[in-house]
């Protein structure tokens, strides 16, 4: 089992700054790939970007470079937490912000969520 909490969330005008953290507890040594989705109100879940155990990672592309260049996923595997750094947000960046964490042997786990709220 796999237990993952998020924090970082937050209101922010539009331009600012937020970094998103989620720490894993539980058979951490499991997990393959991190990911960071989104939900706006009204929406379907998304995936925002993803990280592998050896560090590559992944940004969405739809729309098309929604957030390359303003975000930034990385991890700390010594502090079991991975982050999302996100620059210059706009207000459609507005969502609840989910963890997700996928085993090798293909389970997902998931997160509480956290609030990014952007005013323009």
């Amino acid at each position: 089992q796999v237990q993952l909490v998020e924090s970082g969330g937050g209101l922010v005008q539009a331009g600012g700054s937020l970094r998103l953290s989620c720490v894993a507890s539980g058979s951490f040594f499991s997990i393959n790939v991190m990911s960071w989705y989104r939900q706006a109100p009204g929406e379907q879940r998304e995936l925002v970007a993803r990280i592998t155990s050896s560090g590559t990672t992944y940004y969405t592309d739809y729309p098309a470079d929604s957030v390359k260049g303003r975000f930034t996923i990385f991890r700390d595997n010594a502090k079991n937490t991975v982050y999302l750094q996100m620059n210059n947000l706009k207000p459609e960046d507005t969502a609840v912000y989910y963890c997700n964490a996928l085993s090798t042997y293909g389970i997902a786990y998931w997160g509480q969520g956290t609030q990014v709220t952007v005013s323009s």
